[in-house]
């Protein structure tokens, strides 16, 4: 009758800490889980396109910007200021040929 009694007791301690581990688990692993930490949103900073004037000073990066838009990896207004650009330079270049200059 002892033996029976002893492993009623034993069984309920098991029932108990069982209970008990999985009830207190979240509060045990919580303060040692990893925290995952995250970097405040910063604003996103758009630079304007650059302007006309800009690639009529910069021949050069106003055609590589041209070729790019092209090929679809440069896409807004800086496309349609570089090629404005290039034109309009390429049309004073024909002019000053045309005149003998």
């Amino acid at each position: 009758m002892i033996q029976g009694k002893a492993l009623i007791v034993v069984l309920i301690a098991l029932v108990i800490g069982f209970g008990a581990g999985f009830a207190l688990r979240p509060i045990v692993i919580a303060p040692n889980a990893p925290i995952a930490i995250t970097a405040p949103q910063l604003p996103q900073v758009t630079a304007e396109p650059r302007g006309k004037p800009y690639f009529a000073a910069r021949l050069e990066e106003a055609r590589q910007v041209v070729a790019d838009c092209t090929h679809g990896s440069v896409r807004g207004d800086e496309c349609s200021n570089a090629e404005q650009a290039v034109v309009e330079a390429e049309g004073r270049d024909r002019f000053k040929r045309f005149l003998g200059n």
